[in-house]
């Protein structure tokens, strides 16, 4: 046997094996985070969503970021919310139990077109879009896409503005690249992300410890599976490619609502993404000393400032009748 068809056949093998590793990882991360909710079909691909509260009261929509689920927002918001809201908190495309069905659907207008094609069905007309992180994004683009629909915005942490680049712990996600993103999804990409969960973790919670039962009962382990790091790709892929667009709309913002940042934010700037859309009509608050992760390590303030923005009145400002 000559040496090369040697590596060649250890190069088969690590992958093969590293394929195995990633099924048996995929299967203990359903098993520890089943489905909690219902499936929706839209065009392109499925919502999967959890719903609490009663339908007759004001409608609480709630987005997850990067890489996330929304067992983010089970973790504890939902219950503390349920009792006086009714509360939907759903997987964004590709997350969690929600599917799409090709790349471009990672863009911005078509994550937000999706979400509401699903609240359409629902005949949700009136929400109040509770966003975290590239969930705020995803809001800030139905805002904008579907004003007439959305009574506010309650955003924490949310991406708003152009990324210089992407934050060093979602670095590994820059593939634009379908094939090889489904290569290392299904072989290297799910082993890696296990062994590495602490430190990540450690970097998206900074300065805030991250909660000893993150993988499980906010859904972390369902990370640990090839759809979670092709989605994840995608969404930084798309961010990048739809958000200078975006920007470039806010002057047509015409929800109102407001912003919710940990001063100590060490994924998105604070003030980068916060104080430009004060010219914009939204609110902007700080949680002095917290960082990203503020729906799950200071759930008490988020629900206060989703109250807040929940319970305002706001008017629309019409111009007065013409005299005859």
């Amino acid at each position: 046997m000559t040496t090369l068809l040697t590596i060649a056949l250890l190069i088969v093998a690590f992958f093969v094996g590293m394929k195995l590793w990633t099924r048996k990882l995929t299967r203990q991360g359903q098993i520890r985070v089943p489905q909690l909710g219902v499936i929706a079909p839209v065009n392109g691909g499925s919502i999967h969503y959890v719903e609490k509260g009663d339908p007759s009261k004001q409608t609480l929509v709630m987005i997850h970021g990067l890489a996330g689920q929304l067992q983010h927002f089970t973790y504890a918001l939902v219950d503390m919310l349920a009792d006086d809201y009714h509360v939907i908190a759903v997987d964004r495309p590709g997350c969690g139990y929600s599917t799409r069905d090709s790349a471009d659907l990672g863009r911005l207008p078509e994550q937000a077109r999706m979400i509401q094609e699903f609240l359409d069905s629902k005949d949700v007309t009136d929400a109040v879009l509770v966003g975290h992180s590239l969930g705020g994004a995803v809001s800030l683009a139905m805002a904008l896409d579907h004003p007439e629909k959305i009574k506010a915005l309650a955003l924490l942490a949310p991406l708003t503005q152009v990324l210089p680049s992407t934050p060093q712990v979602f670095k590994p996600l820059e593939i634009r690249t379908e094939w090889l993103r489904s290569l290392i999804g299904n072989t290297i990409a799910v082993p890696v992300a296990a062994k590495t969960a602490p430190h990540t973790l450690d970097v998206v919670f900074a300065p805030d410890p991250a909660p000893a039962d993150f993988l499980d009962r906010a859904g972390g382990a369902l990370g640990l599976r090839p759809s979670a790091f092709i989605t994840g790709s995608q969404d930084v892929v798309g961010i990048d490619d739809s958000m200078a667009a975006q920007v470039a709309r806010y002057e047509e913002l015409a929800v109102p609502g407001g912003i919710l940042y940990g001063t100590q934010d060490a994924i998105l700037a604070a003030h980068a993404h916060g104080d430009p859309m004060i010219q914009f009509g939204l609110s902007n608050e700080w949680i002095d000393g917290a960082g990203h992760m503020i729906l799950i390590t200071a759930p008490d303030t988020c629900a206060a400032f989703i109250r807040q923005i929940a319970e305002t009145k706001y008017f629309e400002i019409k111009a007065a009748p013409e005299t005859v």
